[in-house]
């Protein structure tokens, strides 16, 4: 069993004043290192990943249609699992391809 915790806090003028002075600290991006932008060009890295997602999607697939080919129909969860499957085996397609580092060449 839970309990609530609530109150009301009031704000005196001067302490409006306090934190107007102190503003907080602006957050800056990091700069984009040459290893940062050598990693996303980097085909070979882009090949191996893709081909493991790839290959996992495929595993969890056909492990999901194993029970199928026995004659087992299909429920929720083992539809569920080939979706998962198929979306695993097409984001290692979209690494492969990167259809984003493509349209901006920096």
């Amino acid at each position: 069993m839970g309990s609530s915790f609530s109150s009301t806090v009031e704000v005196s003028p001067s302490s409006s004043t306090d934190a107007s002075a102190n503003p907080p600290a602006k957050a800056s991006q990091p700069l984009p290192s040459a290893q940062n932008r050598a990693f996303k060009n980097c085909w070979s890295c882009r090949v191996l990943s893709g081909c493991t997602f790839i290959g996992a999607g495929t595993y969890v697939y056909l492990k999901a249609r194993r029970p199928m080919k026995l004659g087992i129909p299909p429920g929720p969860g083992t539809v569920m699992q080939m979706v998962i499957g198929i979306s695993i085996a097409c984001w290692g397609v979209v690494i492969m391809v990167d259809p984003q580092g493509k349209a901006y060449r920096v």
